[in-house]
């Protein structure tokens, strides 16, 4: 089975895919597997390092604003979008897919879009409860739209392409233990773990709580061990900003910055809270690692479906949620250290988080494109 994989733009549209194309690799040794992303996109990062082959198309996003400057950049997107449509297309016929898998970002429409203009099967996968532009459009054309949340179905118009199969997480996240996590990492076995990370690219305003954040922990000498990922843009001035509130992160070896987190699995089997965005990727990651959370949901996403995604966590007890608008480094710190007081809490919370995962997400998604890719007409007729 030949397999192209489409995504990018954020980690929680390339993760979903990989967890996927790891599956089919390891139940097909003969399957052959391709991946999509944009000129320049974190996937070109992503994929390479999971070992798989990625090509680009020359495709940017879309401005949400009315902004003069953003109106100008959105008709240059446009503008560009037959120039996608043609490297897309030059690829499908290269590599010859079998089906094809959108699973997020703005790459993901010309090729989809393509794919299934050539009468190739095509499914795209939509982690959120609200469908974002990219799927929207494709949902119109795709052969299946996969969805993770039941609440979900009203979004689209085409019912009977719709397939309930969560949001697929690499197995690492489910077969990695504690210990052994910690032992990997060089972390102590006695002191507790928090892992903070807020995106690829990183929340400038999360970083700047986490900078007080910080700042108090070190001051309370350090009561846990804390890794943080800056993101791409927090990275560049982060440490200096920590330098300027009297950390001196090289010499505080309870606190490690990262500008991201490649191990997240390990990481992630390692800590004892997690403080993240409520990206639905990053949702079904701790719900299959049993990890509670302090979830602060993205302000500046479509819909607000970040606040939907953990409000209904928080709902069923698996993690606290706390509006951005009443967010604070010092604020998070008291909530934390609270958590940590609360052991029997904390177990609670991963014993619920676990019998709301959705483990067997990439093997329904498997599933159906082997069911597609038995459609799939001769190449020869393309």
């Amino acid at each position: 089975m030949r397999v192209l994989f489409t995504c990018g733009g954020t980690a929680g549209h390339v993760n979903p895919a990989l967890a996927v194309a790891d599956l089919v690799k390891g139940q097909d040794r003969k399957a052959e597997i391709l991946f999509v992303g944009a000129d320049g996109g974190m996937e070109c990062d992503l994929v390479p390092r999971a070992g798989y082959a990625i090509q680009t198309v020359p495709v940017r996003h879309l401005q949400h604003s009315l902004k003069p400057a953003a109106l100008l950049e959105n008709g240059r997107v446009l503008l560009g979008m037959a120039t996608s449509l043609r490297a897309a297309r030059r690829i499908l016929k290269d590599f010859r897919p079998d089906v094809v898998l959108g699973t997020g970002g703005y790459a993901s429409f010309p090729v989809v879009w393509t794919a299934a203009g050539m009468g190739i099967p095509t499914a795209v996968h939509e982690s959120n409860a609200l469908p974002g532009l990219t799927t929207r459009l494709l949902a119109r054309r795709a052969s299946r739209v996969l969805i993770s949340f039941e609440e979900a179905r009203s979004a689209y118009q085409r019912p009977e392409r719709l397939v309930l199969t969560g949001t697929p997480v690499a197995s690492a996240f489910y077969l990695t233990g504690r210990a052994q996590a910690r032992a990997a990492l060089g972390l102590r076995e006695d002191k507790p773990v928090v892992v903070s990370c807020f995106g690829s690219l990183g929340a400038r305003d999360m970083n700047r709580f986490m900078v007080a954040f910080i700042a108090r922990e070190v001051s309370d000498d350090c009561p846990f061990q804390h890794l943080h990922a800056t993101g791409k843009f927090g990275w560049a001035w982060m440490p200096d900003a920590l330098g300027d509130a009297g950390v001196d992160a090289a010499k505080t070896p309870d606190l490690r910055l990262s500008e991201y987190i490649y191990d997240m699995p390990l990481v992630m089997a390692a800590a004892d809270i997690l403080i993240a965005r409520a990206g639905a990727s990053t949702l079904a990651e701790l719900m299959v690692a049993g990890r509670p959370a302090v979830l602060i949901p993205s302000p500046n996403v479509t819909g607000d479906h970040q606040t939907k995604n953990a409000q209904a966590l928080a709902t069923e007890g698996g993690a606290v949620m706390i509006p951005e608008k009443e967010c604070s480094g010092e604020a998070l710190y008291s909530l934390v250290a609270e958590l940590l007081r609360q052991p029997a809490r904390l177990t609670a919370m991963q014993t619920r988080l676990r019998t709301l995962a959705q483990p067997d997400a990439a093997e329904k998604i498997y599933a159906i494109l082997q069911e597609l890719a038995r459609q799939t007409k001769p190449q020869g007729k393309r």
